[in-house]
């Protein structure tokens, strides 16, 4: 059984580490529905389409899939609502500042439970061009060329 401060991750967004260049990491929680931190518990969450906006001066996890609770009954919820983030206000304001003035994207990297609750990780990130995931690739293939190699002369 896990410690109860221990975090354990409940899902990645992979793709976000190709597409972006991450350049900082923020941890919030989540407002979340009962029905939702079920459906959560049982693994049904994606985050590979979602992002994180403003409106007003509040963050919203956007277009992210938790499925249904099979066992909701009547009191179920929607599918893809957006989800309130809670932040300090310093880092809200600090992540404003860096959306408006130097164009960065706020992409939710993993969500996890931490003392129970769901936390979401989000990374303010810079979009990489096709020429820079290039070279993710060659840098991945070589590590894992260079990874074979020692393995074998072991």
């Amino acid at each position: 059984m896990a410690k109860k401060g221990d975090s354990s991750t409940i899902c990645l967004n992979r793709r976000a580490r190709f597409d972006y260049e991450i350049l900082d990491t923020y941890e919030g929680g989540l407002v979340l529905q009962g029905t939702e931190v079920k459906s959560i518990r049982a693994g049904n969450i994606s985050i590979n389409e979602a992002y994180a906006a403003f409106t007003a001066h509040e963050l919203w996890l956007i277009n992210a899939h938790i499925s249904p609770y099979e066992n909701a009954g009547y009191s179920g919820h929607e599918e893809r609502r957006s989800r309130k983030i809670l932040l300090h206000k310093k880092e809200l304001e600090k992540l404003r500042q860096a959306r408006e003035t130097k164009g960065l994207t706020l992409i939710p990297l993993r969500i996890y439970w931490k003392y129970g609750r769901a936390k979401i990780e989000l990374g303010l990130a810079k979009g990489k061009k096709t020429v820079d995931k290039r070279e993710t690739i060659k840098r991945r293939e070589w590590d894992r060329q260079k990874n074979r190699v020692l393995k074998q002369s072991v």
